[in-house]
């Protein structure tokens, strides 16, 4: 029983330690600051696929292109 549960932390730990995953992690983070911005300017919880969405098509493509290494 024990073995399974080290084989699933180690797997836990690769994917937490992936380039796909951190930069999943940095885009939600975006994407929940967004939410916030907005729902303050609303005056009432938003949501997030209202967030979302606005922050894909307003802002997702400049952010993408902020992140990439310089020449890349």
């Amino acid at each position: 029983m024990g073995n399974e549960s080290d084989q699933r932390r180690s797997a836990q730990s690769l994917l937490v330690n992936t380039t796909l995953y951190r930069e999943f992690q940095a885009e939600r983070d975006e994407i929940l600051k967004h939410k916030w911005i907005e729902s303050e300017k609303a005056g009432q919880d938003i949501g997030f696929e209202r967030a979302l969405v606005d922050w894909i098509t307003k802002h997702r493509s400049a952010w993408r292109r902020g992140r990439q290494p310089a020449g890349g």
